[in-house]
């Protein structure tokens, strides 16, 4: 039986799906490494915290890799002598240098329908640019982020509410069952790559905090994919008299603008309601549902109704 050395390159949870799949496959497939960004200091108290893909190397006794730099890490790569590199969600750009250290071929699992979404945020894009679906890409992994050949492509829908916590975990779910499914095919060349179309090609950079906070001059729907894409992390946020509010969920309200509302300033709070807080934005309603105020915790907007606020309070402009 021919056997295939891997090494595997990725660092958050999502990652994990893949490194599960690897283990299935053995024993054709011997995972001889594991690369992963150090370990960070998280908290006030600064605890140290293991990525999620180094906690599963430790737990499954295969060596772990954690530079600062890729880049440092090439003698050690090269003497591991791998047919395969296969990454997920890595963190750092990895140079051609390190690519070409695989006898065989170098595996990227993208969580979008490539061209589409190029870039280190594509399951928080897809919701906030409005996508209808989307999915996972293999590829081949190239200088050129994300522009290498395709082999395979899965599509999931994107719920009309859906998160982008509830992306996540459903396309974590399918790029496991891909690499298990498909990686074998690749390796062994019985599945070819095919070209991106460049015409196509949309891009999906990292979050910036500039994104993060709600412009509540945006239509409702922009405005309602914006706080369903950020979410459970990083959270779109806005400010109320100085004081930042995190927005964790909200639902479009159908009734249209009246017209008492239709000339007040974008981002006024209209009502506290029982069933959320009621914001005038340029083309309707949004209505607040949980929400959270700097340096506390996440709470039902309904709760405003019962113990009323100075800040969440009809008339204030959320800016």
């Amino acid at each position: 039986m021919q056997k295939y050395k891997v090494i595997f390159m990725g660092t958050p949870v999502f990652a994990t799906a893949v490194l599960t799949a690897l283990t299935k496959l053995a024993p054709t497939i011997e995972l001889i490494g594991i690369v992963t960004q150090p370990d960070r200091k998280i908290g006030r108290n600064q605890t140290i915290q293991f990525s999620p893909v180094k906690e599963f190397g430790l737990a499954h006794q295969i060596q772990v890799f954690q530079p600062e730099k890729i880049n440092d890490l090439y003698t050690e790569l090269e003497a591991l002598q791998p047919d395969v590199i296969v990454t997920c969600a890595y963190g750092q750009f990895i140079p051609e240098r390190i690519l070409k250290l695989a006898k065989i071929n170098c595996i990227n699992v993208h969580a979008s329908l490539l061209p589409k979404l190029r870039g280190g945020a594509p399951i928080h894009k897809a919701i906030m640019y409005g996508e209808q679906e989307t999915g996972i890409t293999l590829m081949k992994m190239i200088k050129k982020m994300d522009e290498g050949e395709m082999y395979f492509q899965e599509a999931l829908t994107i719920a009309v509410d859906e998160t982008a916590s509830s992306l996540h975990d459903r396309l974590m779910t399918l790029a496991g069952g891909m690499v298990e499914k498909f990686l074998l095919d690749i390796i062994t060349g019985q599945q070819l790559g095919t070209t991106q179309d460049e015409k196509q090609v949309t891009f999906a950079y990292n979050i910036t905090r500039d994104e993060e906070k709600i412009n509540w001059y945006l239509p409702k729907q922009n405005i309602y994919d914006q706080i369903r894409g950020l979410y459970a992390w990083p959270i779109a946020y806005t400010t109320v008299d100085n004081v930042i509010y995190k927005i964790h969920q909200a639902v479009i309200a159908e009734e249209p603008l009246t017209e008492k509302d239709v000339d007040l300033v974008n981002g006024t709070i209209i009502a506290v309601l029982k069933t959320g807080v009621k914001v005038k934005v340029e083309d309707g309603y949004l209505l607040i549902t949980r929400l959270q105020r700097e340096g506390k915790k996440v709470t039902e907007a309904k709760n405003y109704y019962h113990t009323p606020s100075s800040e969440i309070t009809s008339g204030n402009i959320f800016i």
